[in-house]
């Protein structure tokens, strides 16, 4: 307990204390009296509020809004926050182009960030506000490399647009461009629709990325209940912004810290809710990484076998109905984990950022029969998770992709072998390929991509196209948005000599996505004559071989374990939040 019995703050052991406290903090101190606080004020706990607020997309345009709101609640609470923002990229903005080499290495960049600047100006507890893809885990990242006691905000989702009487998100305008190449629609209804697909502020409408991140925020107990329901536009986010500010406060006098909070139970929550959801193929990318920052072994292999005895549950965009909007209103993550909780598929004795275990936080949740977004346990959309992992000879350390919604799950033919995302797209939009091949998408994976792009362009110009027969598989990554038979993640990376990197032209590919296989017809003594010959090739050579993208491709890890840059907690010497 860090209260006094008169109620001031103890600071004997929170890190403020060493910008201060005591005469030799006087030069510290004259700083923070010319930023207008008072002695009470520097007394109090230093929290810090990140925010990942810019105008790079609607995503991240309410955030500021949000961190200001999460400020009135600390101090409302005796607390003293410091507001500071950190970068995003957007992946709708990335997409498609270099730029999308950015968006995975932003995460770490996020975490990197927060970690710099909550250690070097020893702040005691953390608010972070996040609303696109990379964002929320690279700040929920942070919360736990540092382990003072935080609470995430997600910034919420843009509400669905209306174009000729039907909701549409970012995702129909992706698919519009392949409609547009294969003649199905016009340049003037494509260019109607990008205008009337993202109505304002929030992240992409679907269960996409940024809001399987969000649904995960709440299944792992770092946002409070129901946070992640209300879209970015609704000032009654405010109160919960509010809400989290007060909530710091009293995990930072209890001294409960989110390492307290994730545990292994709460990953293994968090993956069911993914499944559950039929959420993005990224949190089985994002789960690892920030089980790493806990000293936590949570890989894809273990996502995949919770997602694999995990109910399908939410009829939501891309895989269903609705738009996250709706997922809202049906009662939210509360009304799903639940259900969940119900049917014995959830841990409830998990500690969350209420300072209640999950349990006690859903006691008088009830069902509503009122909404068909979220199903019971008894009446799935499909008895297994809309995410699985796949193993096999094309893929030892494993691949993923997401079934929500797919009715193709099972498909053999040759492949046509593309080194990089342009030459694939530049086929796909010339209808340059034949239906039953199976496109694969090499050297595009963490090392040697370098980023580990999303190929959502490819992926919803070839459904927007209408053609179903065919597979894609790269080892690079899928947004949230992708639907269709597309298998991200493959690993061994083609760049780290993964079996992907000897596939040629005309190999049979096998992919079957109910028994979790992808198999590479080939001879194992024809694959590896193909990779000594390789190895006797001049090695590929990058455009980046300085700054931000030469560091992430020196330093960074298979996908399985979450594509990290650092040893993580379990080489830690000492903790921040103990310094």
């Amino acid at each position: 307990m860090h209260r006094r019995p008169d109620g001031s703050w103890d600071k004997a052991r929170l890190p403020s204390r060493h910008v201060t406290e005591g005469p030799n903090r006087a030069p510290h101190r004259s700083y923070l009296y010319a930023m207008g606080l008072g002695s009470r004020e520097i007394a109090q706990p230093f929290v810090g509020v990140a925010s990942c607020w810019n105008e790079a997309a609607p995503c991240n345009t309410t955030l500021m809004r949000q961190a200001h709101a999460a400020s009135s609640g600390v101090r409302s609470a005796g607390g003293t926050p410091r507001e500071f923002c950190t970068i995003t990229v957007t992946d709708g903005i990335a997409m498609g182009h270099e730029g999308m080499r950015s968006s995975l290495v932003s995460r770490e960049v996020i975490a990197d960030s927060v970690e710099l600047t909550i250690r070097g100006h020893s702040y005691d507890a953390l608010i972070g506000v996040a609303g696109c893809d990379k964002s929320l885990p690279g700040m929920m990242m942070a919360m736990l490399r540092l382990n003072v006691p935080s609470v995430f905000i997600y910034g919420g989702s843009i509400l669905p647009g209306t174009w000729h009487g039907r909701d549409v998100t970012v995702q129909d305008v992706f698919e519009g461009v392949g409609k547009h190449s294969a003649g199905q629609m016009s340049l003037e209804d494509l260019c109607d629709l990008e205008q009337h697909a993202c109505p304002g502020d929030g992240a992409c409408g679907g269960q996409y990325t940024a809001n399987t991140m969000a649904c995960v925020s709440e299944a792992i107990g770092l946002a409070l209940p129901l946070s992640s329901a209300l879209p970015a536009p609704y000032l009654d986010r405010d109160a919960y912004a509010v809400a989290a500010g007060e909530a710091v406060m009293r995990l930072l006098e209890s001294n409960i810290r989110p390492r307290d909070i994730c545990t292994l139970k709460a990953f293994e929550n968090a993956a069911v809710v993914v499944a559950a959801s039929g959420g993005s193929t990224n949190g089985g990318l994002h789960l690892p990484a920030m089980a790493h920052e806990a000293g936590i072994s949570f890989t894809l292999r273990d996502v995949a076998e919770i997602m694999q005895r995990t109910p399908y549950l939410c009829d939501l965009m891309p895989g269903g109905r609705y738009p996250a909007k709706k997922m809202g209103e049906a009662g939210g993550m509360p009304m799903l984990l639940k259900t969940l909780l119900d049917a014995g598929l959830i841990h409830g004795d998990c500690m969350t950022v209420t300072g209640k275990t999950m349990a006690e936080n859903l006691k008088d949740v009830i069902w509503r029969d009122d909404q068909d977004v979220i199903r019971p346990v008894s009446s799935p959309l499909s008895p297994t998770g809309g995410v699985v992992g796949l193993w096999g000879s094309l893929a030892p350390d494993g691949a993923i992709v997401k079934v929500a919604g797919l009715k193709h799950r099972v498909h053999r033919g040759p492949a046509r072998v593309f080194d990089g995302e342009a030459a694939c797209f530049a086929a796909v939009e010339a209808r340059d390929y034949k239906e039953g091949d199976v496109l694969v998408i090499r050297y595009e994976g963490p090392k040697g991509g370098p980023g580990m792009r999303e190929m959502l362009s490819t992926t919803a110009a070839i459904y927007g196209q209408g053609v179903e027969n065919i597979a894609l598989i790269t080892d690079g990554r899928f947004s949230g948005a992708t639907r269709g038979l597309c298998i991200g993640h493959v690993g061994p990376e083609a760049a780290d000599g993964g079996p992907i990197g000897l596939v040629m032209d005309g190999d049979i590919i096998a992919i079957d996505a109910d028994a979790g296989t992808i198999e590479l017809e080939v001879d194992p003594i024809e694959l590896e004559n193909r990779a000594r010959r390789l190895a006797q090739e001049e090695s590929r050579v990058s455009h980046y071989n300085s700054g931000a993208l030469w560091k992430f491709a020196r330093t960074v890890g298979p996908a399985h374990l979450g594509a990290v840059t650092h040893p993580g907690a379990a080489a830690e010497q000492h903790v921040y939040a103990d310094i």
